[in-house]
């Protein structure tokens, strides 16, 4: 038998009621799905992930949270690596592992529409901007 006491509720997040999360890096607007601020939740944050055209974020770093993406709308890209030189090209439909402490720059790969991630982490969205990195110029395969 399941002691009553100790369970959580289930709880609808509306879309209207939809707030921006704590943790934010310029370009890459985060909006809570299911996260402490809003949930029962423990060791979880799952939400939404806005980029505008042509825009790329700066680079961050999720600390100790494994990160799981899923391009839901748009192309988008990820930089990592050594100078941020490896870039990998993320199509709708595509998943991406982000493990912790990897820094990563994200962008959209369309210069007229919006791309739009799932994202979630354990245990939590942390987010670790970074300042003063060395980061290389590299072309951007931009499709629309």
């Amino acid at each position: 038998m399941t002691d009553q006491t100790n369970l959580k509720t289930l709880k609808v997040n509306r879309k209207a009621d939809l707030v921006e999360a704590p943790g934010q890096t310029p370009k890459a607007i985060r909006i809570s799905g299911v996260s402490v601020e809003n949930s029962e939740v423990e060791n979880l944050w799952f939400g939404r992930v806005h980029t505008g055209p042509g825009e790329i974020s700066a680079a961050h770093h999720h600390g100790e949270a494994e990160t799981g993406g899923h391009v839901l709308k748009g192309r988008g890209f990820i930089r990592y690596g050594e100078r941020y030189e490896t870039i990998v090209y993320l199509e709708e439909g595509d998943f991406v592992y982000v493990p912790p402490f990897v820094p990563h720059i994200e962008g959209n790969a369309s210069k007229t529409q919006e791309l739009v991630w799932l994202t979630t982490r354990t245990p939590e969205n942390i987010v670790v901007n970074l300042e003063n990195e060395d980061i290389a110029d590299i072309a951007i395969d931009y499709r629309d």
